[in-house]
């Protein structure tokens, strides 16, 4: 089978396009014959080698593949059915999606809903799952669509771009953070009333800042994540998913005791499987699939290595979809 494996020697760390035995695929209770992956910003850092991704060498990469059963030692999955699988530890740990067969634990995978075919849930994939977990975050702690604005970073990525989308359709009045510098009508047509400029949250800013928004989905972290806490409205949510700026916080504890605000973590690497089939129940019932075609590039699995790079330069705008022949 075609994978790309990622080899680690005394001269460093090598991505390449390569012949592997299907008898080297890792063991797990139900093989599939993966149609569609992704680039996700954590596959770009274990195909470049520019982040301590990869846990565990050779290494297939690809945090998300769907595709169809081709055998099953699991009951719950019967061959000839579509599945989908996003994290736990697959492209780390296990060997993952960028290859045209995988095989992983039956309790990894879950029903592709009818409502996607395979490149349409890898349009969705990693990221998108991740922002309809954000938008649950934000409901379970209250946030409604008449408490005010609603902040979202990162909005040219994978998880801001589904993340505006979702939150638009639900009614809430949707603001796009971003650091590039791509016309404002990407992020209208997705639904965003209004952007602003990530420089004005990237220096270090006042403990408690002007009460803006009633909540936040945040996937950069650091400098950007504590100046939000500190300008959301008293009882506001953040929802923090990602540290794409940084794993620090330096923040403090005022926004959350003088002003009751909650940061909320989002993992979708070991979320429970229930919150998983809810997660792709809502994106089925509220995320267009035509939608996702202005979100995104699809490539070849031949053209993934150097795409890798361009995605980790921030130029690539939203999702990438890889075709395994």
């Amino acid at each position: 089978m075609k994978a790309i494996r990622i080899d680690k020697s005394e001269t460093g760390q090598t991505a390449d396009l390569v012949d592997v035995p299907e008898s080297e695929l890792p063991p797990g209770e139900v093989l599939v014959r993966v149609e569609y992956s992704t680039l996700n910003y954590k596959d770009g850092l274990a195909i470049t080698g520019k982040g301590p991704v990869v846990r565990r060498f050779p290494m297939v990469p690809g945090i998300d593949f769907a595709g169809v059963v081709e055998a099953s030692e699991d009951e719950r999955y019967a061959v000839g059915e579509r599945v989908v699988l996003n994290g736990w530890g697959v492209g780390e740990t296990h060997w993952g999606g960028l290859a045209q067969k995988a095989r992983v634990s039956g309790d990894w995978l879950i029903p592709l809903p009818k409502a996607f075919s395979s490149r349409q849930a890898m349009a969705i994939g990693t990221a998108g799952y991740t922002a309809m977990l954000c938008v649950m975050a934000l409901e379970k702690h209250g946030v409604s669509p008449g408490d005010g604005e609603i902040l979202v970073t990162g909005a040219s990525g994978g998880v801001g771009s589904v993340a505006i989308a979702l939150l638009a359709k639900r009614g809430y009045k949707v603001v796009a953070l971003s650091g590039r510098s791509q016309s404002p009508d990407y992020f209208t047509r997705l639904g965003a009333s209004s952007v602003v400029d990530r420089a004005e949250f990237t220096e270090p800013g006042k403990p408690l800042q002007k009460e803006r928004w009633a909540g936040a989905i945040d996937v950069v972290g650091g400098r950007v994540l504590a100046n939000i806490c500190a300008q959301v409205r008293y009882g506001g949510v953040v929802a923090a998913c990602g540290l794409a700026g940084g794993a620090d916080l330096p923040a403090t504890v005022m926004p959350f005791i003088l002003r009751g605000v909650t940061l909320r973590g989002v993992d979708s690497v070991m979320c429970p499987r229930p919150e998983r089939l809810e997660a792709w129940s809502r994106l089925a019932d509220e995320l267009d699939p035509a939608a996702l075609d202005s979100l995104t590039h699809e490539i070849g699995l031949e053209e993934a290595i150097a795409t890798a790079g361009l995605l980790l330069d921030s130029k690539i705008q939203g999702r990438v979809v890889v075709r395994v022949p």
